[in-house]
């Protein structure tokens, strides 16, 4: 549910900040008041293009943010899709804030919870969270595939249609595994027989994880032997064995230094360390000599290094690899093989098919018998809402196409027809060429299929454009009813539909400082009165459209 809009130098409002509720809220206003704007505001937050000349007047920059509370029905699948992309939900898991920003120099910034999004990222979450009506662009009803759930959903077909995704997919890989293996054919043969020679070769070479650098190390160390030793040896002659060693020179500061510190306390301190550095230098010494006693320079053991050495080189190079990359090369061999040779039994492969055939069949054969009664059911239902939007004549039909081979969405195509009127022939309902009677037909679908909507907010731009009379109240009750299952939010010019809102808005625009800016008004009991009373006398408010201002709202 849509809790609250924030504008910031957004066209001519210069700051506004607009809770809402729950239930069916009505703007009203005088025509370019600015009721457009909170739709377009809150169509750039769901992602929509953003252009410079939405700035207000005299600013730099233009900010909209909404916040959304993400119901109870929603909160897993919503939280699910958030962790996928990175944007954890806040407030105890249901707080939702979509940010965008709109820079002078046409540059847009999109935020969700706080994060960067891309505007994908910021469609894909307004799509789950609010559907606009009445204007082409941001409709979910145009989508075939949106068409497809709805219908659905209202018959309780989710379930089963995601059956039949799975078993889609996995009969798919299956006919790709096995066209694979009849293309393949000789080369099939031909590349399993070089990978059972490479995998011989590999397996006799049995190179190991982290044995290069092992090999590397002990090379380096028997390949400087004589180097090693000559250096050890030399260090203990000057540490310890030339007559003027650093050992006896070290004693003899030491017993000096011992000495003074008897006679000044100040020397205690030196006279501890360089005690510490005797005994370092005495381990130092002894640690050499043992190293010098263990050390093992075979020469042999270097032939056999080397060898190996220049076998892992070799067999590297020749497999165009790192030598450290073997071990791994030789566990990918042995599964490619395994693979392929599992890959060359096309008696099992196509009898796999055949099975995962008939088992998506099955499935898919029960979704489409359940569509076609569904998709009649709710044709009548929306058909006869439809007769009392002036629409008399008009239909609604489901058509469901066959599809020359079944999908991951079944055995049809799923497609919403629309006739206005009798007589005419049901076209796509993306082709309906009337906004307003696209704006209707989209609230008798949503009113029929409310229970299954997977939408929390909805909202209607005019959809009484066209109508009046009993036809506008039929709509305002119409919203009403759906208010109860949904927030609804509706632009309106007629009285009857605004009488019918638990909540009411009114845009206007007043002069400030030589500039004109929109602001929204929530309206009370008395305010509401003078309102409708407006809607319904023009310019003149007399006491008889008072009256029968009160007389609506007393009725609803």
């Amino acid at each position: 549910m849509l809790q609250n809009i924030s504008l910031r130098d957004f066209v001519i409002v210069d700051q506004l900040e607009l809770d809402f509720a729950s239930g069916f809220t009505v703007l009203t206003g005088e025509t370019g008041a600015g009721k457009s704007i909170l739709l377009d505001a809150l169509g750039l937050v769901l992602g929509e293009r953003a252009d410079s000349s939405q700035i207000r007047e005299g600013s730099t920059r233009a900010e909209i943010s909404a916040l959304f509370r993400v119901d109870n029905e929603q909160i897993n699948h919503f939280s699910a899709w958030l962790d996928s992309q990175g944007f954890p939900l806040e407030d105890e898991g249901q707080s939702l804030l979509l940010k965008r920003t709109i820079e002078s120099n046409g540059r847009s910034r999109a935020f969700i919870n706080g994060s960067v999004a891309t505007l994908a990222q910021l469609r894909e979450a307004g799509d789950q969270l609010v559907d606009i009506h009445g204007q082409h662009a941001h409709q979910l009803l145009l989508k075939g595939g949106a068409q497809r759930e709805l219908l659905d959903r209202h018959a309780g077909l989710l379930s089963l249609a995601t059956e039949v995704s799975q078993a889609f997919k996995t009969l798919n890989d299956s006919r790709r595994r096995l066209e694979q293996a009849e293309n393949a054919g000789q080369d099939i043969e031909r590349e399993r027989e070089r990978l059972q020679w490479q995998l011989e070769e590999l397996t006799e070479l049995s190179p190991q994880e982290g044995e290069w650098s092992s090999i590397q190390g002990e090379h380096s160390r028997l390949a400087n032997g004589a180097k090693i030793i000559d250096g050890c040896q030399e260090a203990i002659d000057i540490l310890s064995d030339a007559d003027n060693s650093i050992e006896s020179s070290l004693s003899k500061v030491c017993s000096t230094i011992g000495a003074l510190a008897e006679h000044d306390s100040a020397l205690g301190e030196i006279n501890t360390a360089l005690e510490s550095a005797q005994i370092q230098l005495d381990e130092a010494i002894h640690s050499l000599n043992r190293y010098l006693q263990k050390v093992d320079l075979d020469p042999a053991r270097l032939g056999q290094i080397e060898e190996r050495m220049q076998a892992l080189h070799t067999s590297a190079r020749k497999y165009r690899t790192e030598v450290n990359e073997l071990p791994k090369l030789l566990l990918e061999t042995a599964d490619r093989l395994d693979a392929l040779t599992a890959s060359q039994n096309m008696e099992a492969l196509r009898e796999k098919v055949k099975q995962e055939e008939a088992a998506y069949l099955k499935l898919a054969k029960q979704l489409s018998q359940k569509r076609g009664v569904a998709a009649a059911d709710l044709g009548k239902l929306v058909t006869d809402a439809m007769q009392n939007l002036s629409m008399a004549g008009g239909q609604l039909q489901i058509a469901l196409t066959p599809l020359s081979e079944g999908g991951s969405f079944g055995l049809e195509q799923i497609e919403f027809l629309v006739a206005g009127h009798a007589g005419s022939t049901p076209r796509s309902l993306a082709k309906v060429a009337s906004g307003g009677e696209l704006a209707r037909i989209s609230l008798a679908i949503s009113v029929i299929t409310s229970k299954a909507s997977f939408t929390p907010t909805l909202i209607f731009d005019e959809v009484d454009a066209g109508i009046g009379g009993a036809v506008a109240e039929t709509v305002g009750k119409l919203l009403h009813q759906l208010g109860q299952s949904h927030q609804i939010l509706c632009v309106t010019h007629l009285p009857q539909v605004a009488a019918q809102g638990n909540h009411h808005l009114k845009v206007s625009k007043i002069q400030s400082d030589d500039k004109t800016i929109s602001q929204v008004q929530a309206l009370g009991r008395p305010e509401r009165v003078e309102e409708v009373a407006r809607m319904l006398g023009g310019a003149t408010i007399t006491d008889t459209t008072r009256r029968h201002a009160r007389e609506l709202l007393e009725q609803n």
